[in-house]
């Protein structure tokens, strides 16, 4: 069994390799596109060269998702812990105009009102930009003190805590450490309380290894009275965790296409 120290470590090391290795091939939304692609292919990762419809990288790179993630694993170690204006800086810094990000097809759309893109503009030859993202950087450049987006809830959240939780796993702040970094880029209610959610199952993956009780146990934390961090979107966490519980028995693809699809 691994030490809760390699524990810590695979978590970061992990994530980040994982986007990696599944950039090429992000954002496939055409499943039938997908499958014809990479039918006579057991090893995906990697993919080269890229079949990523909307932004167009070098095989190897991390997506914007790793890319926060990243940012703030770096924030963490300078600042030996988490420091919000450092985070916010270091953001923007790797996401504003003098970064990689800007290029006059970003520039045109960057905003919370967005152009519609047509298939001239895409691939973009270079890294994309997500909502939050967007909202962050002119909420900084307004130097607005709360600078997270008050509409995205999409899952940048659950790839944001991973190196927080790699950090502050078993420490009674880690809960309050995780929300402060969510709400530099979502300080949207239902990001916050997904994104809690999936540092409590982390955490206890590093501290305890593998578990079958996980969910039964993030449950548990959810439903007490005197939890940390507690959230108004706490019940309906617990109600999507007993669904997804609900359907262990069953087919990933299955499950996500006829129960979790959202369109």
């Amino acid at each position: 069994m691994a030490t809760v120290a390699e524990r810590r470590e695979a978590a970061v090391v992990g994530a980040l390799v994982a986007d990696a290795a599944i950039q090429p091939l992000h954002w496939i939304y055409n499943e039938e596109k997908l499958t014809d692609l990479i039918k006579d292919r057991d090893d995906i990762e990697f993919w080269t060269p890229s079949a990523n419809p909307f932004y167009c990288l070098e095989t190897g790179l991390n997506s914007c998702y790793g890319d926060q993630s990243f940012v703030i694993l770096k924030s963490l170690v300078q600042s030996q812990g988490v420091d919000v204006e450092d985070l916010k800086k270091a953001t923007y810094d790797r996401f504003g105009p003098k970064s990689d990000y800007e290029s006059s097809v970003n520039a045109a759309y960057a905003g919370t009102k967005e152009k519609k893109l047509t298939s001239a503009d895409l691939p973009l030859k270079g890294p994309w930009r997500h909502a939050s993202i967007k909202h962050f950087l002119k909420n900084f450049e307004n130097k607005m003190e709360e600078t997270g987006s008050e509409t995205d809830e999409q899952i940048d959240c659950v790839l944001r805590m991973v190196p927080v939780v790699a950090l502050y796993a078993g420490r009674p702040e880690m809960l309050d450490r995780v929300e402060n970094v969510l709400r530099v880029t979502q300080n949207f209610d239902t990001a916050v309380s997904i994104g809690l959610a999936a540092a409590r199952i982390l955490e206890y993956y590093i501290l305890h290894g593998p578990s079958p009780s996980v969910v039964d146990q993030v449950i548990s934390q959810l439903e007490d009275p005197h939890r940390q961090a507690p959230q108004d979107l706490d019940r309906a966490v617990i109600s999507f965790l007993k669904e997804v519980k609900a359907c262990t028995d069953k087919p990933h693809h299955t499950v996500v296409t006829e129960k979790f699809r959202k369109d």
